[in-house]
């Protein structure tokens, strides 16, 4: 089995007196974690998906859930986010039944974080789990092995069920890109044209690492720039994509307001445009290498605890930096080039107006450098 690389700090979280709730897109694997966790304890798995379990915790009160969960110390709610008012329900087992560990999981932080944050101020960890990393393909057979599978990763992604299903990536990724993925968004928004959802990802994937614009992607999609940004927001917080701010503070042709969107996962990306054409024959390289390697440094942030703030730079006259990392106070700055033989340098401009204590170009060859 990979092992996650959160394992560890779920397992230091049980029986500290607080819910474990545990974000994640659906099929990155949250469930067989918490399977390969908890497996040889006395667990009550429930899945909030099923009309049965969300009418258990209708108006539930403490004694009868109590009763319910019986002599079970560990409780694990699949999508947790499909209970109504699951928070409550949440913060009522915290409070009441203390000798019972529970974890939540779910696949959209916009309603299980709006859901259960108020009532479990103070009553949680949180983790997220993301699709497969780098990293943890590198711990789990070794940076060589890994090193030469990133054409691979760069065209299917790293979904658990992509990296174990070696020959079925293509059919794999066309079920998770056709609906699941966003399940959540057309149940609970009532999302009446799912089609125009679609568009927008497609315009989204053809536009990875160039600057987007809602007004442009509403002309796309035959939307409103304001449903534009509302659909995005919700893509975001189902870990289906997410936002690159522009960096401004000194010069006068920085642009200020400008975003870039990536997705989480290449595979998805490239599943949305239907092209699974090799690395080597691709005109789109260099985009696919972007958003590949930020999006693997967005996971390494997170897991391991790192507070960064995340940019890219770019001035009305075209001067560019591919990301900027902000962190105590010091900035450095990266170029991303998937052939390693490209020069690349870092704006001048930039350096002259700012202090930059790092200055690097990330390719194949040295991306452990980036991501380990």
């Amino acid at each position: 089995m990979i092992k996650r690389i959160i394992e560890d700090k779920i397992k230091s979280s049980i029986h500290q007196g607080k819910a474990i709730i545990l974000l994640g897109a659906r099929q990155t694997g949250k469930t067989t974690l918490l399977h390969q966790l908890f497996d040889n304890q006395e667990v009550l798995w429930l899945n909030g998906d099923e009309p049965d379990v969300q009418e258990i915790f209708k108006n539930a009160t403490s004694t009868r859930l109590q009763a319910y969960i019986g002599n079970f110390k560990i409780l694990i709610i699949d999508e947790a986010q499909m209970i109504e008012n699951v928070g409550l329900r949440l913060k009522l087992i915290t409070d009441q039944i203390k000798d019972v560990q529970l974890i939540a999981t779910g696949s959209s932080a916009f309603e299980l974080r709006n859901r259960v944050n108020e009532p479990l101020t103070g009553r949680k960890w949180e983790y997220q789990l993301f699709p497969l990393s780098f990293a943890e393909m590198v711990a789990h057979h070794g940076l060589l092995q890994e090193k030469r599978l990133l054409p691979h990763r760069l065209i299917y992604g790293y979904y658990p069920d992509i990296v174990v299903n070696q020959g079925n990536e293509q059919k794999i990724l066309k079920q998770l890109s056709d609906s699941y993925l966003y399940k959540d968004i057309l149940q609970w928004e009532g999302i009446q044209k799912p089609d125009k959802l679609l568009v927008l990802l497609q315009a989204l994937a053809f536009q990875v690492g160039s600057q987007v614009s809602y007004n442009e992607l509403g002309k796309t999609c035959g939307l409103d720039a304001k449903t534009i940004e509302k659909y995005i927001l919700l893509l975001e917080k189902t870990f289906v994509i997410f936002r690159l701010g522009s960096f401004s503070r000194n010069l006068r042709n920085e642009l200020k307001f400008s975003k870039k969107i990536y997705f989480y996962d290449n595979g998805i990306r490239n599943a949305l445009i239907s092209n699974f054409n090799q690395i080597e024959t691709r005109n789109d390289r260099g985009a696919l290498w972007e958003n590949f390697v930020i999006s693997e440094r967005i996971k390494k942030l997170n897991y391991n605890e790192i507070y960064a703030n995340s940019w890219f730079w770019r001035t009305k006259d075209q001067s560019e930096i591919d990301y900027l990392e902000e962190k105590d106070g010091t900035i450095a700055a990266f170029e991303f080039k998937y052939n390693a033989n490209k020069k690349a340098k870092i704006n001048t401009s930039f350096s002259n107006s700012y202090s930059v204590e790092e200055v690097k170009v990330i390719t194949p060859e040295n991306i452990e450098d980036f991501l380990l």
